[in-house]
Parts: structure tokens; sequence; C-alpha cells
């Protein structure tokens, strides 16, 4: 028997990548510690296998303080460097999760898909899974009787599936489940029967609480195509004010604050929910812009005012950090984002 250590290192969701590999090791009769703590408790003890999960860029000082605590940590995750998959360990076939490590967590999560099919340059999905293909059911998914039909649906681009999301809808639809699509709908490629289609589910956001859809508008070149597929969803009983949109900014070397308002003004204007995710973190401007947006303070203070209250602030953290202060400003870093990618 091997004594185990698995690190989800962020992600608000569960990692199910580390979910698989705490399955797999108890299934070979390993005693496992699943733990976000990155570096050793006092009295914790020596392990005979130690692993950490990174799925953001972002994360890059946890997964370096993670790897100095831990010499001989395995490394995975879209948000390291490595190139190693849970399956390198269990294998293709082996499907069950542990949620042990997640009493809080009542859902259920998992994919019915894997792949996409667009090739964009800042995403790694193309690249790990290749192309469309469904990989199970809802109810392969479902822990069962005695937990909710509530399914974190982590499909990359669930109607890329071919004809097997028409079953994978009837199955939502028919079995009663709500769903939480929450890696986005892909709205350049909706069309009006899978807009209908979503229509008759119960499509919920990441705490089930709230009619939701998400989706994402990158660069400001589909503007076109992405109000086209809106006004599809809108005409097939889906409105705007249900749909939460990521916009990645910081990646497009052409990038304009000037073509970053554009796209931010006409969401909000057709009253979508804009969520900046900000591809290059050194950017402070633009990591405050996510703050700014995200907490929905853009509703009541204008930018220019709250740009000039965070400088204000970083101004007085680092004068206190100087003077050797123990008083500090609040950190100009966005809060974790709660509709995440899981590995």
């Amino acid at each position: 028997m091997k004594t185990v250590r698995i690190t989800q290192l962020d992600g608000a969701l569960p990692n199910i990548a580390l979910m698989k590999l705490a399955a797999w090791h108890q299934a070979q009769g390993d005693q496992v510690v699943q733990t976000r703590s990155i570096e050793p408790d006092l009295f914790e003890p020596a392990y005979d296998v130690v692993y950490g999960s990174a799925i953001f860029s972002f994360s890059a000082a946890r997964l370096a303080r993670f790897q100095a605590a831990w010499g001989a940590a395995i490394v995975g995750g879209t948000g390291s460097a490595s190139s190693a998959k849970v399956e390198d360990i269990t294998g293709d076939e082996f499907e069950s999760l542990d949620y042990s490590g997640h009493p809080e967590f009542k859902e259920s999560i998992g994919f019915t898909q894997r792949g996409c099919r667009l090739k964009c340059g800042f995403c790694v999905v193309p690249v790990k899974e290749g192309k469309n293909r469904p990989v199970g059911t809802i109810q392969d998914i479902w822990r069962g009787p005695g937990h909710p039909k509530h399914i974190h649906l982590l499909d990359n681009d669930f109607f890329g599936q071919q004809g097997a999301w028409r079953e994978r809808i009837d199955e939502i639809r028919e079995g009663g489940f709500k769903v939480c699509l929450s890696q986005g709908i892909n709205v350049r490629l909706i069309d009006q029967e899978a807009a209908a289609a979503l229509a008759t589910i119960e499509y919920r956001n990441t705490q089930f609480n709230r009619r939701q859809l998400y989706t994402a508008w990158d660069n400001l070149r589909d503007e076109r195509v992405f109000f086209r597929g809106v006004q599809t969803l809108e005409a097939a009983g889906i409105p705007p004010s249900r749909l939460m949109a990521y916009m990645l900014v910081g990646y497009d070397p052409l990038e304009t604050w000037d073509r970053i308002w554009k796209r931010f003004n006409a969401m909000v204007e057709r009253g979508i929910k804009p969520y900046p995710m900000v591809y290059n973190r050194r950017r402070t401007d633009l990591v405050a812009f996510q703050r700014w947006v995200i907490t929905g303070l853009y509703r009541i203070v204008p930018w220019d005012e709250y740009k000039r209250s965070t400088r204000s602030a970083e101004s007085t953290a680092a004068y206190a950090a100087h003077a050797g202060g123990s008083r500090t400003a609040p950190a100009n870093t966005a809060p974790a984002p709660t509709e995440e990618l899981t590995t």
C-alpha cells in the first residue's frame, strides 16, 4: 500500500483529473489524501507519491511554491508546462471519480464530449483532445439517487459531437436534469435546431440558482457572427440577459482599448454579461478591468474613477512595503473566476 498526496492548486470546481487519480489509487488499495494546501502541514507525513495540478497560467507562483516544497511531485494540468495526462497512469478505460475530497460539492461533474471543431491559437483543447467525439452520457456522469440532478457539464464543444448531442438533450430533458454548461456553447456556430434544443432544457449558472448560458467573444472581427448567434438564441426564446460571455483580452497584439471598449459596450447594450479573461496578467490595467467588470462595479462606478482608486491603492501598498509597515492596501488582482475550466 502506498500513501498518496493529491493537490489541487487552483480552480473553484473539483478537478476531474485529480478525482480520477484518487479513485484509481484507492482501487489499488492505496491511502489517499486530497488537499488544496501547497506546503506540507507541520505534522504531515512523508508520501510515496505526490501529485499536483494547475489549470490556469496565472497559478505559476503557486505551482512554483508547490514544486519547491515537493521536489519529486508529478505535476500536470493546462497551467503547467507538463504534457503528462492522468490516462498515462490510470489507463484510458478507467472512468471512476472520487468525490470524497469535496464533501461540500453535491452536484455531479463530467464530460459527454471531448475535443473542439475550432483551433484557436490561445486554446489547448484541440492540442490535448483532438477532434470532437462523444465520451459518455448524462447518466454516466450523474452520481445517482440521493444526489441532486444537477450536472456540471464540462464539454468544450457540446454541439460538435455530431448527432450525439440530440441524444444528450433528450436525456437531460426527459431525466429532469438541470445542467450548467460552464465551458460555454459556441455561439458563432449555433444554428436554429441547436438553439431550439437549448431552450427546452433547464440550463443553469454554476450555482444552479439562475437561468444562464455561457459563451465567448474573443475577437472583434467576430462581431457580426457573434451577434447573429445571439439573435438565433433570442429567436428560440433565450434572451441576451441570460448570456455570460467570456471576453479574451491581452492576447491579440493589435488589440487597443478602443477595440476592448467596443466589445464590452456592445455586449452591455444588449444585456449580455461580459466576463473578461486576461491572457497576459502582467498587464495590470487589464487585471483591474477584469475586477471592475466581474464584480459588477461597472454598473455603478465609472472606469476612470475606479482606475484612479486602484492606482492609489497600489501606491499605498508600495509605500507601506518600502517603509516596512504592516498596513497594506488590497492587491490589484482579480478574484478567482467562478466559471472555470477543469481538466
